[in-house]
């Protein structure tokens, strides 16, 4: 229930902002509560494969059915949703990365929001901080991943700067949602 490529709705006020006058009615189910999209999983071959990275880790589905290959790009005629290069996007600019400081001296001339896994940053120059987990929980940052970046992208910012994850279970996921966020 969102525009192509935008962030994905993740409650029902999201909806209703995304679509105003378009539509009559939301039904309010209460907020999604994995937060990002379910992971997509095909078969080729006769081998599993994912399309879609998403609120089921790597090391869950591999628990089950052994090694298993991601197929989770492709520009023409994707396989499933999600694939683009480009896809969950806020309209301020976003950037991601794995020096936070680094980027906010970058772009200590703009109005910074600061989306971060579980350490505040201090500085000046960050007009609007998230915290996604303040307890190191991925499946609490996953949850919270597109309510935040609603929030920044309603707040007048000049750029995001979105710290990369660990790159390990729902870390991935994250990961992957915030490189096609920040993709221009």
């Amino acid at each position: 229930a969102n525009p192509f490529s935008s962030i994905s709705p993740t409650t029902a006020e999201h909806v209703e902002t995304y679509f105003k006058d378009n539509i009559k009615m939301v039904l309010d189910g209460g907020a999604c509560k994995s937060g990002i999209e379910s992971t997509i999983i095909g078969f080729e071959n006769d081998e599993p494969i994912i399309y879609r990275l998403g609120s089921t880790s790597i090391e869950a589905i591999e628990a089950v059915v052994g090694t298993i290959q991601i197929k989770n790009k492709k520009e023409v005629t994707p396989d499933a949703p999600g694939m683009l290069e480009r896809h969950y996007a806020p309209k301020t600019i976003t950037v991601l990365t794995d020096n936070v400081l680094d980027s906010i001296k970058k772009y200590s001339d703009k109005r910074i929001g600061l989306l971060v896994f579980n350490s505040e940053f201090e500085s000046e120059a960050i007009s609007s901080q998230i915290i996604l987990s303040k307890n190191g929980s991925l499946e609490e940052a996953a949850s919270k991943l597109y309510d935040a970046l609603h929030q920044l992208d309603h707040q007048d910012l000049d750029v995001i700067i979105a710290e990369e994850f660990p790159d390990y279970g729902l870390g991935k996921s994250i990961n992957d949602r915030l490189k096609r966020a920040t993709k221009r």
